[in-house]
């Protein structure tokens, strides 16, 4: 064992994205990676009939109110509390923030494709929203596509 680490590892995580529109970036992503929206409906529905919550902190987005300006996507084979919709594995968080993005992302996704099916993966993105950016192509090494999602946060397509 290496001084300093354990043999325990981070098993609960979430990816969080800045974001303008939360709610029609899950979409976007959800649909991109096959991932759920997750929802939470059901749980605001009692936050609000208890008096916990008020509605100036709820949006409604596709028929389901959500937590204004945060909306979550999850991997569908993941656990999820069934009282309040979260999920407990790989989860994505988008969080409406007042700043436009302004410059190249630090962190990026890559999403990848079936072996030899990127241009159906890219149009499939393209139908999505995505927009290519630049191909680049490295011979043995690999062939992908920088591409943006519908707020112009840039990823891979391989």
């Amino acid at each position: 064992m290496v001084p300093g680490i354990t043999a325990r590892m981070a098993l609960h995580w979430k990816l969080v994205i800045d974001s303008h529109d939360a709610p029609a970036l899950a979409d976007f992503w959800a649909a991109a990676l096959e991932y759920e929206v997750e929802n939470q409906h059901e749980f605001i529905e009692k936050l609000l009939a208890a008096g916990h919550l008020g509605e100036d902190l709820v949006a409604e987005h596709n028929g389901r109110r959500h937590f204004r300006g945060l909306v979550a996507i999850r991997h569908p084979d993941d656990p999820y509390d069934k009282a309040t919709g979260v999920g407990q594995g790989r989860r994505i968080l988008f969080q409406d923030v007042p700043e436009p993005k302004t410059i190249k992302n630090r962190l990026h996704l890559d999403v990848h494709g079936e072996p030899g099916g990127l241009e159906t993966l890219v149009s499939r993105l393209e139908g999505l929203g995505a927009t290519r950016v630049q191909e680049i192509n490295q011979g043995p090494a690999g062939h992908w596509w920088v591409m943006r999602d519908p707020e112009g946060n840039e990823f891979c397509a391989n």
